[in-house]
């Protein structure tokens, strides 16, 4: 059983920055695909980002050049850099580790873009 907690976020103006974590309950990076995904209200959640057990990463459009996956193997944890925040980046944040049996999820952490 693999657990997840994020931690990181809150309010933050429009071109604020904010970091997203989520630790992991053990040494999983090697085993699962890591992701941050966000569901903000009457939509669906879709993905953020990714990062694969061989470190390459991959972004949904709309947060290119802007948001960055990135994990400490040392802590267990995935970090979720945002800059440039935009007030339709508002949403629940989640985390997601992955492999071909199984998929964990974090309980989620609410980011609000807003002036």
């Amino acid at each position: 059983q693999v657990q997840l907690v994020e931690s990181g976020g809150g309010l933050v103006q429009p071109g604020g920055s904010l970091r997203l974590s989520c630790a992991a309950s053990g040494s999983i990076f090697s085993s699962y695909t890591m992701g941050w995904y966000r569901q903000a209200p009457g939509k669906q959640r879709e993905r953020v980002a990714r990062l694969s057990t061989d470190g390459s990463t991959n972004y949904a459009d709309s947060v290119k050049g802007r948001f960055t996956i990135s994990r400490d193997n040392a802590k267990n944890t995935v970090y979720l850099q945002m800059n440039s925040l935009k007030p339709e980046d508002t949403a629940v944040y989640y985390c997601n580790a992955q492999n071909l049996i199984k998929s964990y999820w974090g309980q989620g952490t609410q980011v609000t873009v807003s002036s």
